[in-house]
């Protein structure tokens, strides 16, 4: 009988070990393993929009298919797709960019690993604010840096160029940004982005601007993309963008990222050994969606708005939670230390009586780098929204009774 990786004894490389699963994905797996044994989940765990992706796209793949756009295309993206990009952000934000500083990448998280592991190994660390999307400190585990936690639990969540200053030590290589947030939903004023970088730049170290969430910005906090900073500064940065939340493209597998000529040269050399080109049918579609109308985008982010009024509403009126409104994104992070006692100790305690007894599915805080917070999308209907609030209310009430 042939051996098993157990029996040979398979132990997985050092840095792979010091990894952890993704708590986001282990939320969806637990939704869908429920969903197929017929219980009525509430699913507030999901990381992707519930909108489909837009007509003009998927036409814009098809044709593509029918043209036979469906060789290799050269490891950074087509031409087409980078001069798109080029455009948009030229007509949108009014930055300026050169092609050779773009490359096309299977999803915003490729981006971010191509940009960590040419840049930082053993002996380096990474700052990355608390609360932090689950697969920062994966990455910078996996290059064999050390992740650095800055806590911004007591300025409500907002990272400050200050708290930045305070943590960089001689150690310091690189600083991941995420705003607007996931899993908080803040968001980032220009003025204090431009402190941060300028912080960074000062003690010679590197940014990566996880801009994923780019467009779902609610009024009065502002839009904006770290490309339009000055020169000086954009030299150290490097931008991860997506079309997955905007687009509602998740299953597309297409992002990219901008940064300098030299890095974006050396990220080349990496993805051309991992995955080679993104897909060339996604990278069609994405041309499509920033080349076209941009209403899609409007109207997903007017309906995103109208569920997080009324949830983050429904959220402060239950015993024992608290939540702040978030300015971006379309995730609420409350926290429920108020509902902690004998039957409860912990926000995975929480998440998890949730999953049991009211079949409803959060993300444990502690997956974020935050204990006693729970992630909740409300990338689902009103409706669900209505009844995962009602359940959370009876389980929130059990644990004060």
């Amino acid at each position: 009988m042939a051996e098993t990786f157990t029996q040979v004894g398979f132990r997985p490389s050092a840095n792979v070990a010091r990894m952890q699963p993704s708590s986001t994905l282990a939320a969806m797996q637990a939704a869908m393993r429920m969903k197929a044994e017929g219980v009525d989940v509430v699913d507030l765990g999901a990381g992707e929009p519930d909108f489909d992706t837009p007509g003009h796209i998927k036409e814009a793949a098809a044709e593509a298919m029918r043209a036979g756009q469906t060789k290799y295309t050269p490891t950074g993206g087509t031409r087409k797709l980078q001069e798109a990009i080029v455009g948009y952000y030229e007509r949108e934000f009014g930055a300026r960019l050169e092609p050779d500083e773009v490359m096309a990448t299977a999803g915003g998280k490729q981006a971010i690993f191509n940009a960590v592991v040419t840049l930082c190994g053993p002996g380096d660390e990474v700052l990355i604010p608390k609360p932090y999307w689950v697969t920062f400190p994966e990455i910078v585990n996996f290059a064999g840096a050390t992740p650095v936690f800055i806590d911004t639990e007591a300025t409500g969540f907002h990272l400050k160029a200050e708290q930045v200053a305070e943590a960089i030590t001689t150690r310091t290589r690189l600083i991941i940004i995420n705003s607007p947030s996931n899993p908080s939903g803040r968001v980032i004023s220009p003025r204090e982005f431009e402190k941060i970088m300028e912080a960074a730049a000062a003690r010679g170290l590197y940014v990566v601007s996880d801009e994923c969430y780019l467009r779902f910005v609610y009024p009065p906090a502002e839009v904006f993309t770290a490309a339009t900073l000055a020169p000086e500064l954009r030299a150290r940065l490097c931008i991860a963008g997506s079309f997955s939340k905007t687009y509602a493209m998740t299953g597309w597998r297409i992002g990219y990222s901008v940064a300098p000529a030299a890095w974006t040269r050396e990220m080349n050399k990496v993805q051309s050994h991992s995955t080679s080109n993104p897909s060339s049918i996604s990278q069609a579609a994405a041309v499509a969606a920033f080349d076209s109308s941009q209403e899609c985008v409007a109207e997903m982010l007017a309906e995103y708005k109208r569920r997080r009024d009324w949830l983050v509403r429904a959220l402060q009126d239950i015993p024992g939670l608290r939540c702040l409104e978030p300015e971006g994104a379309f995730y609420v992070f409350p926290e429920v230390r108020g509902c902690y006692g004998e039957r409860v100790r912990s926000s995975a305690e929480f998440a998890d009586k949730l999953l049991q007894e009211a079949q409803t599915v959060v993300t444990d805080g502690a997956g974020f780098g935050c204990d006693g917070f729970i992630r909740m999308s409300y990338a689902t209907s009103l409706e669900r929204l209505e009844e995962g609030v009602a359940r959370i209310r009876r389980v929130a009430e059990r644990c004060a009774g």
